[in-house]
């Protein structure tokens, strides 16, 4: 078996196990017999194997159907043209399905470092997002984009709904360096925000509000550093 061949029917074996049994469309007698204009995957691959990994890179990347097919997100699958390549994300996926496996060719070169070797799956990177980035690129994205008040509002709504998970990095000292970083940008606003996002959700960490004092104190502004300061050593005498 090629080593390609090996990686396919690992993954498959993985995805399998994770996305086909509790999904409700496994009820739906929605897939062919037999796929078709399938590039990476075996051209006769069953079709039961083929829904158990489609599901499984939904779950990966936290998307549905219609981030990858032409259909309309609400209707019936039986509805979407799945043969169709119109849509670019189905062309990536299809790019980074075989650079996953260009991966794992390389990393089988490597001594392992530990008694079972590691390989890269799909959420190892995507870990349930479609587009594999940090919080603080995230952020940085929208600020580019939009402005500081709509990364502080879209941080609020990813911790709202992502915090818990391993989608991002919401721990407190992650924030803080985020913070830092922004203030090297220049852009002490956000960076002020996050760290008071922080002392929110983290009021008995002293860190938090001596960083909130260096800030202000960058910023020149001498009482409110005092008083960040005074907090800090309420909690850290």
């Amino acid at each position: 078996m090629s080593r390609q061949s090996s990686f396919l029917a690992a993954l498959v074996s993985l995805l399998l196990s994770a996305a086909f049994a509790a999904s409700p469309l496994a009820a739906q007698n929605i897939w062919p017999d037999r796929a078709e204009n399938l590039q990476v995957l075996p051209a006769d691959f069953p079709p039961d194997r083929l829904r158990a990994v489609m599901q499984g890179f939904t779950s990966s990347l936290g998307v549905r159907c219609s981030y990858c097919h032409l259909g309309e997100e609400g209707q019936s699958l039986r509805t979407y043209d799945f043969v169709s390549d119109d849509n670019r994300n189905k062309v990536v996926a299809r790019q980074m399905l075989e650079m996953l496996g260009e991966i794992n060719d390389a990393l089988a070169e490597i001594e392992p470092s530990g008694p079972e070797r590691v390989n890269m799956w799909c959420f190892t990177c995507h870990a349930g997002k479609p587009r594999p980035m940090t919080l603080e690129a995230t952020l940085q994205e929208v600020r580019a984009a939009d402005g500081e008040a709509a990364a502080v509002e879209h941080y609020a709504q990813l911790r709202e709904r992502f915090y818990g998970g391993n989608q991002y990095d919401f721990r407190p000292a992650s924030v803080e360096e985020a913070a830092i970083r922004f203030v090297e940008a220049g852009d002490t606003l956000l960076a002020a925000r996050l760290l008071e996002f922080n002392v929110e959700h983290h009021p008995d960490r002293a860190d938090g509000y001596e960083r909130l004092g260096d800030l202000a104190r960058l910023r020149g502004d001498r009482d409110a550093a005092i008083r960040w300061y005074e907090a800090t050593l309420e909690r850290y005498p």
